[in-house]
């Protein structure tokens, strides 16, 4: 059951200079001889730097959507009308995601949200699929997880995220955050997109949902703006959690980084070209 799991764009610069990094997050997901496509960071980065890693993003028929930002779905629009497409695409998201999602700070506000809807999605020969509640098997092996549940009280959004409804601007707790289990020989592979929920909520999920070993973690932690308490608190958590490796990314900042990497030897940062092999 061989996985492999490769970030085509992140932040930070790997030792592939010919890559191009940028702020957000796109990883391709090929298992038992079928690709998906987790996130497409915020322009056509990540369609540029597959195919500067000789990997073909458009086998993918499947392209899962952590949440409604910019910088996890711009490149959408981007792979939709690449010329080098060849198949329909299904994106798989949460039934909130197309909310409009804003930052402010009171007297000033700043969209955050999708560059596209959902009908220029079905312009494009492309199709919508809600994920189903808790636990979706989108194909075998490859769950996509949601509605987490809320074991962990430090981890709250950070106030200054909201999305509009009925005119009003509401403050967003991210229920629209899907995050995606890969089931390997090792154990499951936990994908994350930028984990606003919670990265310990979200884990919690997992073991309590799939009671399945976890062989591995990737992805965005959002702890760039945690206070020392989380931070604490996040660094032991993830520091006893019985796994293998934990590459984290994006919007886990550099002094999460930091305080992970000199926690334990496990802890890596997961750059623009790194892939994560196992079989």
């Amino acid at each position: 059951m061989g996985v492999v799991i490769t970030t085509l764009v992140e932040n930070g610069q790997g030792e592939h200079l010919g890559l191009t990094c940028e702020h957000g997050l796109s990883f391709l997901i090929e298992k038992d001889g079928q690709s998906f496509l987790f996130d497409t960071g915020k322009s056509d980065a990540f369609l540029n730097n597959a195919k500067q890693l000789n990997l073909d993003p458009f086998r993918a028929q499947t392209i899962i959507l952590s949440h409604g930002h910019y910088d996890h779905s711009g490149g959408v629009p981007h792979f939709l009308k690449s010329p080098f497409r060849r198949k329909e695409v299904e994106l798989v998201v949460h039934p909130h995601f197309f909310r409009a999602k804003y930052s402010t700070d009171g007297a000033r506000t700043e969209f955050l949200g999708n560059g596209f809807t959902r009908a220029e999605v079905e312009a494009s020969k492309g199709s919508i699929r809600f994920a189903a509640p808790g636990v979706d098997e989108i194909a075998p092996g490859v769950y996509v997880i949601s509605d987490f549940d809320k074991t962990h009280p430090e981890e709250k959004a950070n106030l200054r995220f909201v999305f509009e409804e009925a005119g009003q601007l509401v403050s967003d707790t991210f229920a629209d955050e899907l995050m995606v289990a890969v089931e390997t020989d090792k154990g499951l592979v936990l994908i994350l997109g930028c984990a606003h929920p919670g990265i310990m909520n979200m884990i919690d999920t997992v073991k309590a949902r799939l009671h399945k070993t976890i062989y591995a973690v990737v992805g965005g932690t959002h702890l760039v703006e945690a206070d020392d308490r989380r931070m604490t608190s996040t660094v032991s958590y993830l520091k006893g959690l019985d796994c293998a490796a934990i590459g984290v990314s994006h919007c886990t900042g550099p002094k999460a980084m930091a305080a992970l990497e000199k926690a334990d030897g496990r802890f890596f940062h997961n750059r623009t070209g790194s892939s994560l092999r196992i079989g």
